[in-house]
């Protein structure tokens, strides 16, 4: 019956339209209409008769002829200027109450949808695309009064949402056809009706709901209202930010007013909270318009962030995916906005491109605190959570990176704000962490602040490489930021073990690194220091890490001593790997000392290597350590002193042989004859050692070196017998081995045991 009735009311409507452009019906307009009228008016009545009898009869036909008379009315107005403009709002009036009233009494939400369906076609049916925009706002006006009017006797949710979308569609489509400056005089006024008529129906709804307590609220209107109605606000005012901005905290104020007005209703507390977040959300884009007209970004994210909150509130999916979606399509706005708007004139930070990033920001981060607070464990409500979670930290470098680029000229400034940037960014990260309900949301949280400390030695490298002093001006002040941000990014992870370990890690190696490079870019402005000072000097911060390494573990952990043991062996790791690269620098370096004369063994380099040893030594014998690889301490340290033992001896000669420091420096005569010499000291000690303290493996390590000389001076000294240095070395050789002879001319025996005279004599 509803079907055919609107079949019917479509039919009745095309036929007069074709009757009045062809002429068909040769009896007055005046008369056809009133014909038509009469028998909608008996068609109405008939239905109410009936409405006891064949309820669902009669209420369809109620609904049609009252939807055939509002439109007949307006026909006689606007086709046929056969009545005037009172006149028929004031039948417009009657048979709208009558429908509604109709509804009302007979409880039949079908009746008024019907009505309502037939009122809001009829002037698009009977258009000629040549009508009055007033007549038409109008008449949607007194439509929309009568669906506030049945508001406040039913909660019909569908009929709301009908004249809501009807209107509102209707008006922006004659917007994006029609709508010319020139009539915002006439415009703005509906605008304004609609929008409060729209803010009134939801409460109404709440109002007569059986049991307000657990009333849904409707998204649709709730948000969509304001949305729409800004978004043709900005229309009407050409998008003039300030005009635009005064329209926003006009909207605010009206949302605080209401929602102050029922603080007292314990009944309505979803509908005040959403009233005074919409106040806040209104406020909150006045902002950014006053600056520019990029209002579509901030207007999404914060309506998306809304409906996330309201579909948690009610438990319902629809407006909760809408508002991740709504999320999305802000920011595919923001792009869109800043590819036609260059803010290089605007104001750092205080300006609308920035401001709506910032909104994208907040209105996922709000996502990402519902889905955590109320969303399940695993599955899509997971993947939600950690999408707009990386959704908010991606905004969040864009709108800073975007400031950066357009109003940082300076490479230091710029390095500074980058390195302070990861250094905040890892602090809100490692701050939020703990206050999350979800194991993956935390994971995620935790491992992002490892992600951008790392990102921050990145930064420091790469502005080194610029030869950008990290501990002067505003990289000083940067690196401030980073010591205060970096403790509490710390504190935060302290629950995720692995997270805080590799903070922890990657926080002490930045620091190295920070220091090492202000050290290395502070030293290439003082000619005057060698180049074994500045090695000296740059190696000290890896030496102060493996310090706190060995002896200052509580200070290492801190803040997460119930991290220390696993921190130590990360940190220690990464020290040790840094030990290794200055060694390796350190042999290969000629280590000049000036200003100060070269001594052996006591010039920079070379004491360099004696603390690179000391602190092999002191590791290797650490209880973290295996007990099989504490076990081949004599070896490696043995290895390890005969090689430091050789590049010392080179970087003597080179010094004071005046020997030039390249690859020529072994096969130079002096330098093979300080060669044997020194190893065969180092052969000799370790053979008399080894057999006076019954000590094998020493032993062997010595005869193993004596062996090591006597091969080289058979295939390389041999060729320097023409000189006093190739003589020398076969002398001193010579002698040496018969010092073996006098001291120890046998080797210990297996597993013997140092007697007490040996002992002492040792």
């Amino acid at each position: 019956m509803k079907v055919g009735m609107l079949v019917l009311f479509a039919g009745i409507a095309a036929f007069l339209k074709y009757a009045s452009d062809t002429g068909l019906l040769r009896i007055p307009v005046s008369v056809r209409l009133i014909i038509v009228a009469l028998v909608a008016i008996a068609g109405a009545a008939f239905g109410w008769w009936q409405r006891d009898k064949r309820r669902a009869f009669a209420l369809s036909l109620q609904g049609g002829a009252i939807g055939v008379l509002i439109m007949t009315v307006f026909a006689a107005y606007r086709l046929y200027g056969l009545l005037p403009a009172g006149w028929t709002f004031a039948l417009l009036i009657v048979f709208v109450g009558a429908l509604g009233v109709l509804a009302v009494l007979q409880d039949a939400l079908a009746l008024a949808v019907l009505g309502l369906i037939a009122g809001f076609a009829a002037p698009i049916i009977a258009s000629t695309g040549q009508g009055n925009h007033v007549a038409l706002f109008s008449y949607y006006a007194v439509l929309n009064l009568g669906i506030l009017g049945i508001a406040w006797k039913r909660a019909w949710r569908v009929l709301n949402v009908l004249g809501f979308i009807a209107t509102f569609g209707v008006a922006t489509t004659w917007g994006v056809l029609s709508y010319q400056p020139t009539l915002f005089a006439s415009t703005e006024p509906f605008l304004i009706l609609h929008f409060l008529l729209y803010l009134a129906v939801p409460w109404l709804h709440v109002l007569r709901s059986p049991k307000r307590e657990r009333a849904i609220l409707d998204g649709c209107l709730m948000f969509g209202n304001p949305i729409v109605s800004l978004l043709l606000q900005g229309a009407l005012l050409d998008w003039k930010p300030m005009p635009l901005a005064l329209s926003a905290l006009v909207a605010a104020a009206i949302y605080v007013a209401i929602a102050f007005a029922i603080r007292k209703r314990d009944d309505m507390a979803l509908l005040r909270e959403t009233w005074a977040v919409l106040a806040v959300a209104f406020a909150t884009i006045a902002v950014p318009l006053a600056l520019s007209a990029s209002v579509t970004a901030s207007v999404f994210a914060l309506e998306g962030a809304g409906l996330i909150w309201l579909g948690f509130r009610q438990a319902r999916r629809l407006p909760r995916w809408a508002g991740v979606f709504l999320q999305v399509a802000a920011g595919v706005a923001w792009v869109l906005a800043s590819l036609f708007h260059h803010h290089y004139n605007d104001t750092p930070l205080l300006n609308a491109t920035f401001i709506g990033s910032l909104l994208l920001v907040i209105g996922a981060s709000v996502g990402v605190w519902q889905f955590d607070r109320h969303g399940m464990s695993r599955g899509v409500s997971s993947l939600a959570r950690i999408g707009l979670l990386i959704w908010a930290v991606l905004w969040w470098l864009v709108g800073f990176a975007n400031e950066i680029d357009t109003f940082v000229i300076d490479p230091a400034v710029e390095s500074a704000c980058w390195l302070a940037l990861s250094s905040v960014t890892a602090c809100l990260l490692g701050l939020a962490c703990p206050r999350t309900r979800k194991l993956d949301l935390g994971v995620v949280l935790a491992f992002g602040v490892p992600l951008f400390l790392l990102a921050g030695m990145v930064v420091v490298l790469s502005a080194a490489n610029a030869d950008i002093q990290p501990l002067a001006g505003w990289p000083l002040a940067a690196v401030a930021v980073m010591a205060v941000t970096g403790w509490f990014a710390l504190r935060g992870v302290a629950s995720h073990r692995v997270a805080a370990v590799a903070s922890a890690t990657v926080w002490w190696v930045r620091w190295a690194v920070v220091f090492t490079l202000a050290i290395v870019l502070a030293l290439d402005a003082a000619p005057a220091l060698g180049e074994g000072w500045h090695l000296l000097a740059a190696a000290l911060p890896t030496l102060a890490l493996a310090a706190l390494v060995l002896w200052a573990v509580r200070w290492l952990a801190s803040p997460l001593q119930e991290h220390a043991r696993d921190i130590r062996y990360a940190v220690g790791a990464c020290a040790a790997l840094a030990m290794i690269a200055v060694g390796i620098a350190a042999l290969g370096t000629a280590g000049n000392p000036k200003p100060l004369p070269f001594v052996p063994v006591l010039n920079p380099v070379d004491l360099l290597l004696v603390a690179v040893l000391l602190f092999v030594a002191r590791a290797i014998s650490d209880e973290a350590i295996p007990r099989e690889v504490r076990a081949t301490r004599p070896a490696v340290l043995a290895v390890i002193f005969f090689i430091m033992a050789t590049s010392m001896t080179l970087r003597a000669v080179h010094h004071l042989g005046s020997v030039p420091w390249n690859g020529d420096v072994p096969g130079s005569s002096l330098a093979e004859l300080s060669l044997t010499v020194v190893w065969s000291v180092i052969g000799v000690v370790a053979w008399v050692l080894g057999s006076k303290r019954g000590q094998r493996l020493l032993w062997m390590a010595g005869a193993a070196t004596m062996a090591l000389v006597l091969l080289k001076l058979l295939l390389v000294d041999r060729g320097h017998l023409g000189n006093l240095f190739g003589i020398a070395s076969f002398i001193a050789y010579g002698l040496l081995c018969t010092v073996i002879g006098y001291l120890a001319p046998a080797p210990p025996r297996q597993g013997a045991v140092p007697s007490a005279e040996s002992s002492h004599a040792s």
